[in-house]
């Protein structure tokens, strides 16, 4: 993006900041909130007539247009937290969440990464989150898949080099930039987008019939296709195309399906992978900065 660009996006940027915004999901009844990262309300739509699950798809505004304003806005002086267990592969919780406000911050993302993928496949956050629904029975279970979020493991687009763990370098190459930069076609990065959902919706199914109680399906962002010139999902940007997420309620009924085979360290991580000095490469390699 060039200095005009950049100055634009600052500009919103410096609005937004100003601004309060979004329905925090805890406002809303839920036993447990299965979060889809970078999902869009109406891709969801897209896919619902595919999922006995999804009978029907509304929308909320979210408190953030990225996933560390979201943690912030929702979890952050909330004291239902304490009864709260979140299982989560969004790298962001190391940064933004204390592990000692839940009942237990379960960071799949620091013990089940997939190196060749780059990123935290959706299976391994199913098999924590049931172990977790069976094993504490929990007030309330938050379940935040990274997927629909790039990289899209369904449908690669090449250049797509994935997320960064550790901050150590900027991925430049992703396909919100290849897309604001006309190397890939708006097309071809909705179809892995989609695709990418429908790999993570098919762990929801299962997900679904391996726990009890009252489910509600969300995004804490979405995407910019071009929306007010911009694309991904920048921090502090009030666009309503990244702010509109889905909401979807179903009924989740025990089954018992599967058996989870993931055991995590004991106790569960809490120790920071992230410092402060690589705060600037971590939103680089997340796409969270121009």
């Amino acid at each position: 993006m060039g200095w005009l660009g950049t100055a634009y996006l600052r500009a919103i940027q410096a609005v937004g900041r100003r601004l309060s915004y979004g329905t925090n999901v805890y406002e809303r009844s839920w036993d447990v909130l299965v979060v889809l990262d970078g999902c869009r309300a109406d891709l969801l739509s897209a896919v619902a007539d595919e999922y006995a699950f999804l009978s029907s798809v509304g929308a909320v505004r979210s408190v953030g247009s990225s996933s560390s304003e979201w943690l912030e806005h929702t979890f952050h002086d909330q004291p239902e937290t304490a009864s709260t267990v979140m299982v989560t592969g969004n790298t962001w919780t190391d940064r933004y969440l204390d592990a000692d406000a839940f009942a237990a911050l379960d960071e799949v993302w620091k013990y089940a990464w997939d190196d060749e993928q780059g990123t935290i496949p959706p299976r391994a956050i199913t098999n924590r989150a049931i172990a977790q629904a069976r094993d504490r029975s929990p007030d309330r279970l938050v379940v935040h898949y990274m997927q629909p979020h790039h990289p899209f493991i369904a449908d690669p687009i090449d250049g797509d080099g994935g997320l960064v763990r550790a901050g150590s370098h900027s991925n430049t190459a992703n396909p919100w930039v290849l897309l604001r930069q006309g190397d890939v076609g708006v097309d071809r990065v909705w179809d892995a987008y989609r695709a990418t959902l429908r790999c993570v919706l098919d762990e929801v199914a299962v997900l679904c019939e391996n726990l009890d109680g009252r489910v509600a399906i969300t995004a804490d962002h979405g995407n910019l296709f071009g929306e007010w010139g911009l694309y991904g999902h920048p921090m502090e940007t009030p666009v309503p195309a990244l702010l509109r997420v889905p909401w979807a309620e179903t009924t989740a009924t025990d089954r018992t399906t599967r058996e989870p085979t993931l055991d995590p360290p004991e106790p569960l991580p809490v120790e920071r992978v992230y410092g402060d000095d690589a705060a600037a490469d971590q939103l680089d390699a997340l796409g969270y900065r121009a």
